[in-house]
């Protein structure tokens, strides 16, 4: 296994993901305002750069996940191997009862069996890539985007420029654009939020097909997010693996707890469908 990578300056490019709010009528003021305190509280912990991206936030889902006041280096969840027999019929059950779309959810399985043959002792688990997918695109439908049948993105996610305006850092461009489309700064891409740099270096193609790994595919992307987990953290199935590797995704302790409560909420739920 390689040396640890350096942690990204950022890979989080939108708000963390809200809690659905509860089925009663609210004016439109007060939810206006809900949010815009959110914003505020999320620009303020710094881990907050917003998509170039003017579409609308993504519909209320159905499935809550409720925020857990976790502290770090404690358990991760725990989740149950992707079963190898009726693999469509367990991802297509669990999307329906967790609104990750089934072609995102195919993606973490696929990411979870390979990343266990390659890497057996890194024993990741596709909750937490749920987990870290929740937080950086909700599973690749960030701003309305589309995930199509071949894991294509209907429309690339990149992030704002890294400019060093107030509260970005100064990346310049590292790519000449190939990535991000920015030749001037760098900016994360994909479904899983990576910068150029680190994609350049972790890129991993799901598909045997000799093509470059694409980050605006959700099977590459996971397989590259698989990657770097295992390259962080060592054993994701302990406490101080599991932590080290999400905190060098993205070095915020609340980035860390959203991302641990979406995978314990997301392994609940797998258990009760069985």
């Amino acid at each position: 296994m390689a040396a640890s990578p350096t942690p990204q300056p950022t890979t989080l490019s939108i708000p963390l993901e809200p809690a659905p709010e509860p089925r009663r009528r609210r004016g439109v003021r007060v939810v206006a305002r809900l949010a815009l305190v959110a914003f505020l509280v999320a620009l303020a912990a710094g881990t907050v750069l917003l998509l170039d991206d003017g579409d609308p936030p993504p519909p209320p889902q159905r499935f809550a996940v409720v925020e857990v006041p976790v502290r770090r280096g404690e358990v991760p969840p725990h989740a149950a191997p992707v079963p190898v027999d009726d693999l469509q019929g367990w991802i297509s059950r669990l999307s329906a009862a967790t609104d990750i779309p089934e072609r995102t959810l195919q993606a973490y399985a696929t990411a979870e069996t390979a990343t266990r043959q390659r890497l057996p002792a890194c024993n990741l688990t596709w909750v937490t890539l749920a987990g870290v997918g929740r937080v950086e695109s909700h599973h690749g439908r960030y701003g309305g985007t589309r995930v199509g049948a071949d894991g294509q993105l209907s429309k690339p996610i990149i992030g704002v420029p890294l400019d060093g305006s107030p509260g970005v850092q100064a990346i310049p461009d590292t790519d000449g654009g190939r990535l991000d489309g920015d030749p001037q700064w760098d900016r994360a891409v994909g479904s899983m939020q990576f910068l150029p740099t680190t994609w350049s270096r972790f890129g991993l193609r799901a598909a045997a097909d000799g093509a470059q790994p694409d980050p605006q595919n959700v099977d590459d992307s996971a397989m590259t997010a698989a990657n770097y987990l295992c390259t962080s953290g060592g054993d994701l199935a302990t406490g101080p693996g599991w932590w080290k590797a999400i905190l060098t995704y993205n070095e915020s302790t609340r980035y860390a707890q959203s991302v641990y409560s979406g995978a314990a909420a997301y392994a609940q739920k797998a258990t009760t469908l069985g």
